[in-house]
């Protein structure tokens, strides 16, 4: 079955597309990546997005608005990466968080727009959509949905190995054994860097490229402090967090509450000193001595180089070493897990979202064809072996 994996993630510049041909063998799953890219999102779009994000106050009128273009997005994009390919079964959209409802630590809801009606009609494909909610539903905190993935391709590694994902949020996955895995949001990574970067104008792209202005720039010391002393990181795991809390406002309290000026400069080296730090820490408390890296944040040459300072122990390696190209790996888990949904195969780790049990995922809209449904496979996934037949169908990356 060849799934299509679509999704836009905490920095909400664009939409991540991955395609990726499954075929099961005596309960090992095998799948060769046949593309994957990135759709940046129309200036105008991503602007009213971030206008609307918390804390922004909205209407449901501008909420039904940008489930519409969104999904309109979406549909594009997933045309756009099934030309390329020649088809999909299925695509699997985890759309746009908007709000993700934590209270008390646990999570209580989610809201993912992009409505998937576009993408269906666009592309006559059925789509499995609204994926997270399941999971909330059995008390689980919908994230990190990636930690299935991490723990199929991480089966097998000596030692305790972890998968480290760098997108707005930092997300790890702590594999000490099959049975004895927990996963969960560490803080940011480059969602507050790139609200900085967006509202500053430091940079047109909208993120820090190369880590150039990190570089240039000085920690602010005692911004760094108060930004380390939120209770957040104090939480034990699981637990999810995102731009409800991580968001611009955010910058300007912890600004305002030390009474420091920082230079745009010295305010991206701060929080990008912010990643470093606290996904450090963690790893070193966990005892992880193999890091599996993907997400944008490791194509940053500072946050990067940060970890390998702070954790001279730690082996770290990119996803792309184990068949996922760091660059598209969330949405190669999302691909996984519209498979999973379609063959009726759990598709989470309770001890890695804090969910009671495991569930099947999300929803499904018919395509053009009747929905028809492959046999369920009743037996647990015991691995996941990549391949990438990428490097013929897609340009090189400049971040």
């Amino acid at each position: 079955m060849k799934v299509l994996g679509m999704i836009s993630g905490t920095s909400h510049d664009g939409i991540d597309t991955a395609v990726v041909d499954f075929r099961l063998e005596d309960g090992a799953l095998f799948g060769t990546v046949e593309h994957g890219g990135s759709i940046p999102y129309p200036p105008e779009l991503r602007s009213r997005l971030v206008a609307a994000l918390p804390p922004s106050q909205t209407t449901l009128a501008e909420v039904c608005e940008l489930d519409t273009l969104i999904g309109q997005a979406f549909a594009e994009a997933a045309a756009a990466a099934i030309a390329q390919t020649g088809g999909v079964d299925l695509v699997a959209s985890h759309g746009q968080t908007v709000f993700h409802w934590v209270d008390g630590g646990h999570a209580l809801g989610t809201l993912q727009i992009g409505q998937p009606a576009w993408i269906a009609e666009r592309t006559g494909a059925p789509v499995v959509s609204d994926i997270r909610i399941r999971d909330i539903t059995a008390g689980g905190h919908g994230a990190p949905l990636v930690s299935y993935l991490d723990v199929l391709l991480l089966a097998g590694l000596p030692g305790v190995p972890a998968a480290l994902n760098l997108g707005g949020i930092a997300n790890m996955t702590v594999v000490r054994a099959a049975t004895d895995t927990y996963a969960y949001d560490i803080g940011p990574a480059n969602a507050l860097i790139d609200s900085v970067v967006v509202q500053s104008g430091a940079n047109e792209l909208g993120y820090d490229r190369d880590g150039a202005i990190a570089a240039s720039g000085r920690v602010d010391r005692k911004l760094l402090d108060d930004l380390l002393d939120d209770p957040y990181y104090r939480l034990p795991a699981p637990k999810s967090t995102g731009k409800e809390h991580f968001h611009g406002t955010y910058i300007a309290d912890a600004i305002a509450r030390c009474g420091t000026a920082p230079t745009t400069a010295d305010l991206i080296a701060t929080l990008t000193e912010l990643t470093v730090q606290t996904v450090a820490r963690d790893v070193r408390s966990a005892g992880i001595d193999r890091l599996v890296v993907s997400g944008g944040g490791c194509r940053n040459p500072v946050i990067l180089g940060g970890l390998r300072s702070a954790l001279p122990g730690v082996r770290l390696l990119p996803s792309d070493d184990f068949g996922a190209p760091a660059d598209d790996k969330e949405a190669i888990a999302f691909a996984l897990i519209g498979w999973c949904t379609a063959h009726g195969v759990p598709a989470t780790i309770p001890s890695a979202t804090g969910a009671r049990e495991a569930r099947v995922l999300g929803t499904l809209t018919p395509g053009a064809a009747p929905l028809v449904l492959p046999e369920p496979v009743a037996e647990p996934l015991t691995s996941l072996t990549l391949t990438s037949a990428m490097a013929l169908n897609r340009p090189a990356s400049g971040s």
